[in-house]
């Protein structure tokens, strides 16, 4: 307000119960005076000693200006070194397709980080790596590390340390990855997110480091890639040493290893759960980009037993308790993970790997630690609707998280399905006859062979019912649980063979299924469903499949499935063009149509229709009780507010039920009353952001 009316500024060095707002404040003559400019520098989160520095060079009337711009100007110089690293620098007479390439590669480089040294190996940051990942294989090694310089090629790394004939040593060299300039993930346009890239230390020393969510981290490593192809190797042992028994992944990826999220009563945001297809096409992606550049690679991986598996302490439950609460589905094993930090403790972060029968790390080939996940994803397959999302989180696209239990992914099996068509050359085309795997992996892939075998004649006809989708589900579930219970309790008990042609039989027969169920979520605009819903019924003998309106996701899969012929292709493009996820005025597409969604009293508003119909509702409306329902001024009937859940809404009828003179009414009319507020509120079709929101991935995004 001072200012506004042309008065002076007192300065004011200590804010107190508002934000700083920093100005700068000085007399200055502009007649014929040379322009003058000044700086304002933030320079946070420093110790007393660092500020006292600079401090004491502005009290000395030191003009810093002059070392300031030329420290910002060091600065962009090393940030657009980096970034030319990784092939962001280009030269084109569209100045705004230039810049927009810097920038995409800025942004990946930001999350994902960049190879340092142009790729070389720097020897004395690996031994760092290593002793913290392995401390006695750190000593075991030292004379072996101090041998190989100050910088070694990848490729001759990987050679000198399988000469060393110790699997442990292969695989963290495999996995060791020498990038800076990394940070967590989160999209700066949301608020919640705040960031810090280090890439010095206290001394000015550059840090290597990396941490980032699963689920993001690997696409901005797989863009990485194509300017540092060699790393490709590494980055598939990272990628599947980091997967669990079960077929899933930790939620975080760092230099030090994985990390996963643990229940906090007390911390909303505190969720467990696996997420679910990202170890599919993220690793595909990686897999074919490295069959690309060195197709003798994965051939040579494929049985040697240099791999390993997460110890997440979650556990998924029994396969009939999914069926009955499809939305919690898993437990966190407490006292496995205090076992897994007593470990880590000891070992390195080393400790987070699944130890064999001896307590030593178990190692695996690549050919089991490809076939787990998606053996997985078939212990999951509805057949017709998709893959069923019930690890208690969503799809690649967060803004469908509300699906999870309910829902089923049809973007999930058409990226399943093109990793299958690979698989099967990979596997055909592998000079060994047979591959290593773990007894119990070997037994679990035989019953689910079986079963899609003894059910395949169904997929001549167009659609299979709801029984019959109920009973294949039936016995691949059941399979994966029964793998799952026996590797939980007991662990691998050895190892076993299963031969490549079973291997490819099974990649085969997969993607018999795949290719019937795409075909069958073909809408009647020529688009693919996306995501679907699932419904057993109440005898548990029928599971139905109910379809979610059009999304983006659902054209981009089936595109990239490889089932669809060139004039199928050509018809989800027009049809595209057609539909309301075309954008004329941007020429482009949108994840969701927009739509307008209904008015605050427009949403709980029970038609007179469903209260005639039920007695309990009408009793309770003319006895005043307001547990369950009450009517409004303008006599409609709504939900109680306190009713805003399923669970909710099963409490209120179960107090009610302890009250004799409702005890009759709730038990016949309960089931009606469930009926009748789904029909109100639709929780089973939302979707979450992209359903209600129209922001962050929401509507018309």
């Amino acid at each position: 307000a001072d200012l506004r009316n042309g008065l002076g500024l007192d300065a004011d060095t200590l804010p107190q119960g508002r934000r700083a707002h920093p100005l700068l404040r000085a007399p200055i003559e502009h007649d014929d005076a040379p322009a003058k400019s000044g700086l304002i520098v933030g320079d946070v989160h420093q110790t007393q000693l660092k500020v006292q520095q600079p401090r004491s060079q502005l009290l000395e009337n030191r003009n810093l200006a002059t070392e300031i711009l030329t420290d910002v100007g060091r600065g962009s110089e090393m940030l657009h070194h980096l970034i030319a690293t990784a092939d962001g620098d280009q030269c084109t007479n569209d100045r705004m397709a230039t810049t927009h390439h810097f920038a995409n590669t800025l942004f990946n480089c930001m999350r994902g980080g960049v190879f340092v040294d142009n790729g070389a190996v720097p020897v004395a940051d690996l031994a760092l790596f290593m002793d913290h990942r392995n401390h006695a294989l750190h000593r075991t090694h030292a004379a072996w590390l101090s041998s190989l310089g100050e910088h070694i090629d990848r490729r001759q790394l990987l050679r000198n340390a399988a000469a060393q004939n110790d699997p442990d040593l292969e695989r963290l060299c495999h996995e060791y990855l020498p990038l800076t300039f990394s940070r967590r993930h989160g999209d700066p346009s949301r608020p919640w997110n705040m960031f810090a890239i280090k890439v010095e230390d206290g001394d000015g020393n550059q840090i290597l480091d990396y941490q980032g969510n699963w689920r993001d981290i690997f696409q901005n490593w797989e863009a990485l890639c194509h300017s540092f192809p060699t790393y490709l190797e590494s980055i598939v042992a990272k990628f599947v040493n980091a997967s669990t028994v079960d077929g899933f992944n930790p939620s975080r990826v760092t230099r030090d290893g994985i990390d996963w999220e643990i229940p906090d009563p007390d911390n909303p945001w505190s969720n467990i759960g696996y997420w679910g297809d990202h170890q599919i096409i993220y690793l595909l992606r990686l897999l074919e980009g490295l069959n690309a550049f060195d197709a003798a690679a994965l051939p040579n991986m494929l049985n040697r037993e240099v791999f390993s598996y997460a110890d997440v302490p979650y556990r998924i439950r029994p396969y009939d308790a999914i069926l009955r609460n499809s939305k919690n589905t898993i437990e966190f094993d407490r006292e496995r993970d205090r076992g897994i930090s007593d470990r880590t403790a000891i070992v390195g972060s080393d400790g987070r790997l699944v130890g064999d029968q001896e307590g030593d790390i178990l190692h695996v080939t690549l050919a089991e630690k490809l076939l787990v996940p998606a053996l997985a994803k078939l212990g999951n397959l509805v057949v017709d609707g998709g893959i069923w999302l019930n690890t208690q989180r969503p799809e690649w696209n967060d803004a469908n998280n509300a699906l999870v239990g309910y829902g089923l992914s049809m973007v999930t099996l058409a990226y399943l399905r093109r990793y299958f068509a690979f698989c099967e050359n990979l596997f055909a085309s592998s000079e060994d006859r047979e591959f290593v795997v773990s007894t119990e992996v070997a037994t679990w892939m035989e019953q689910t062979l079986s079963a899609l075998t003894t059910y395949s004649d169904r997929l001549e006809q167009p659609s299979v019912n709801d029984r019959r989708r109920k009973r294949i589900l039936d016995w691949l579930g059941s399979a994966f649980s029964d793998y799952r219970s026996a590797v939980y309790e007991h662990g691998f008990s050895g190892k076993a063979t299963v031969s490549a042609t079973a291997a490819v039989e099974l990649c085969r027969i997969a993607l018999d299924y795949a290719d019937h169920s795409i075909r069958a979520n073909r809408r009647e605009s020529g688009l693919y469903h996306s995501y679907n819903l699932v419904h057993v019924d109440e005898e548990g003998r029928e599971m139905a499949v109910d379809h979610l309106p059009v999304m983006l996701e659902g054209q981009v899969a089936a595109l990239s499935s490889g089932v669809l012929s060139s004039e199928e292709v050509l018809a989800i493009v027009d049809a595209l063009y057609t539909s309301p996820l075309y954008r004329p005025d941007q020429n482009s597409f949108i994840l969701y149509p927009a739509r307008e969604l209904p008015g605050f009293l427009e949403k709980n508003a029970i038609s007179e229709s469903d209260v005639d119909a039920n007695p309990l509702l009408l009793a309770l409306l003319d006895a005043g009780d307001t547990t369950v329902v009450e009517r409004d001024s303008l006599g409609t009937c709504r939900f109680a507010p306190s009713v805003a859940s399923t669970a909710g809404l099963a409490g209120a009828l179960d107090q009610l039920s302890a009250q004799p003179q409702w005890t009759e009414l709730v038990a016949a009319h309960r089931a009606a009353v469930d009926d009748t507020f789904e029909k109100v509120f639709q929780h089973r079709r939302f979707t979450g952001r992209s359903g209600s929101m129209y922001k962050y991935e929401g509507l018309g995004s």
